[in-house]
Order: C-alpha cells, then structure tokens, then sequence
C-alpha cells in the first residue's frame, strides 16, 4: 500500500516553489505569486491524494483477485 500523505504533501511542495519560481521570474508581484502558489500546491495536494487512492485500490484489487486466482487453482489440483 502506498503512503498517500507524503506523497501527495511532497508533490504540493514541489508545485509550490515551482508555480512560485515561475511566477517570479515571470515579473509578477510577490503577493500575486504566493496566492498562486498556495493555490496550485493546494489543488495539487488534492489531486495527488486523489491519485494515490487511486493507485492503492488497482493495487488491492490485483492482490484480491491474484489471491483468488491462487485459491481455485489450488483447489482443483486436489
């Protein structure tokens, strides 16, 4: 199972500093590009978590379903 929190928090980060960087160099005010990034790092915490779950319930699933795989397989050999 992957750890979603840190996950979704490190990409935030780096969405960040990035919109952040972008920004500023971009010629933007620093209250422009601080809204901006607090935004973007928001939206992508959220879909990044959202990803995760994603990614989390296709994992269990395939484990679900090898497992069962497993189990008829096995109960036929006997």
């Amino acid at each position: 199972m992957l750890q979603i929190r840190p996950m979704a928090v490190s990409c935030a980060v780096l969405c960040f500093f990035a919109i952040g960087i972008v920004g500023s160099l971009g010629g933007l005010s620093p209250g422009t590009c601080c809204k901006r990034a607090v935004l973007g790092a928001a939206l992508t915490y959220l879909v990044a978590g959202a990803a995760a779950r994603a990614v989390n319930a296709i994992l269990t699933q395939a484990m679900i379903a090898d497992r069962i795989r497993k189990g008829n397989s096995g109960d036929n050999k006997g």
